[in-house]
């Protein structure tokens, strides 16, 4: 018997790196699977089909939402992004860890369907450091920019439905924290009792 695995969430206003956290702990950490979001948006160069995104046209993303596919779906800056209802549900069936790094919207709906999520915010340390992030990450035009600075105050209104907050100041500093989110939250009991019923049974009957 496996124990179901842990639901992830990681959330922040757009260029506070979490992206970049998001890559190292999965380096770092093979128990844990990252849902990769379905999306009408087109590739950014470099992106590649299935590892970044699943990228599909604006009709088939229509479609899959009307079948009822997706976990949560959200519109951002006029492109649709959605999560697979079905892979969610096999994965943590399986017993393995999911990380989903989704907005405040897409959190809320996954949150009615799993009350159990962990839920991971991520802050810059200023507003003028966001700011400085995402100029001179250079993936977006000047109006682009002025959205998301403008977006990040209606993300951040959202922070006390979260379950934990992490400061981006340092990048290992702020990996370190949430690694250390997903371990106690694999030690908690309800799990442990599952993993560990073997040797529990062992030493109750000592």
């Amino acid at each position: 018997m496996k124990t179901t695995g842990n639901l992830f969430i990681i959330s922040a206003p757009s260029g506070t790196g979490k992206t970049s956290l998001v890559s190292a702990l999965l380096e770092n950490d093979t128990n844990i699977s990252l849902s990769i979001s379905h999306t009408s948006r087109q590739p950014r160069s470099k992106e590649l089909d299935g590892r970044e995104y699943h990228f599909v046209s604006r009709d088939n993303f229509i479609l899959m939402q009307a079948r009822g596919d997706f976990l949560e779906s959200a519109e951002v800056y006029g492109n649709f992004y959605g999560t697979s209802q079905k892979w969610i549900n096999e994965i943590m069936a399986s017993g393995r860890d999911i990380l989903l790094e989704i907005d405040c919207q897409g959190a809320s709906q996954v949150r009615r369907s799993f009350p159990q999520t962990v839920g991971i915010f991520i802050l810059p340390p200023s507003l003028a450091i966001l700011a400085a992030r995402l100029n001179t990450r250079g993936q977006d035009d000047p109006d682009i920019i002025k959205q998301r600075l403008s977006a990040a105050a209606e993300e951040v209104s959202h922070v006390g439905e979260f379950d934990y907050i992490v400061v981006n100041s340092e990048v290992d500093k702020a990996l370190l924290d949430i690694s250390s989110i997903i371990l106690a939250q694999r030690l908690k009991v309800k799990h442990q009792l599952v993993d560990q019923r073997e040797l529990i049974t062992e030493l109750k009957g000592a």
